[in-house]
């Protein structure tokens, strides 16, 4: 499915009328850090030192919360900001939401979430999370939840505005790619295609000329 966009500039279109909303919706890329990088910091330092949980608690929970991320951000991306409602308030939300980026990809301020976005939806996977795991397992949980999402975030920005070296990198920035320039229906899992695979949402591989002419 071909996908027409409105610009490829990487200048910000305005959202609002009110300046102080239009401020709330863009942010710069490396802002998420000064703000989350701390807060694991915080429950790290949380899990040993009010906790006294042992190196290998922290770091296979830390591992299940990269994981569960990773799960987070799929499902959001896929069920989330590609649900498209039919009220005219409703589309108006989901181009502010995510509608905004598929029409203007390379928007330099709007490819990581904004603390208006990002800080209430933390506190709000915190307190679910709270409701399952005991501290000493949240707090070596949480970091990594945090960790896959700074992650998520960074590597969202780059594949838009940076070329990279690696073989696996270029594969992870197709993948992406495709989402926004063939078929916006597919592919939903931005910093991995593991979702992707498991749940039969990603792009057909293309077959290889040899193979197809001994076949036909």
């Amino acid at each position: 499915m071909a996908k027409n966009f409105v610009s490829n500039s990487e200048e910000s279109t305005r959202m609002f009328k009110s300046s102080f909303l239009e401020s709330l919706s863009k942010v710069h890329f490396t802002v998420p850090l000064y703000i989350f990088i701390p807060a694991i910091a915080f429950f790290s330092w949380k899990a040993f030192a009010a906790e006294h949980c042992s190196g290998l608690f922290f770091l296979e929970y830390y591992i299940i919360g990269l994981i569960v991320w990773s799960l987070t951000e799929y499902v959001l991306h896929r069920f989330i900001f590609h649900f498209v409602p039919k009220s005219s308030w409703g589309l108006r939300l989901h181009f502010i939401f995510h509608g905004v980026h598929h029409d203007y990809p390379k928007d330099r301020l709007r490819l990581v979430m904004p603390p208006s976005v990002s800080i209430p939806l933390a506190i709000l996977f915190y307190w679910i999370f709270s409701l399952f795991f005991s501290k000493p397992a949240l707090y070596s949980f949480f970091p990594g939840f945090i960790t896959g999402y700074l992650i998520y975030d960074m590597l969202h920005y780059a594949m838009h505005h940076y070329n990279f070296k690696s073989s696996l990198m270029k594969k992870i920035k197709q993948h992406h790619m495709l989402h926004h320039y063939q078929d916006e229906k597919k592919g939903f899992g931005v910093s991995s295609s593991l979702w992707d695979i498991i749940f039969d949402s990603g792009f057909p591989k293309k077959k290889n000329t040899t193979q197809t002419q001994k076949t036909a």
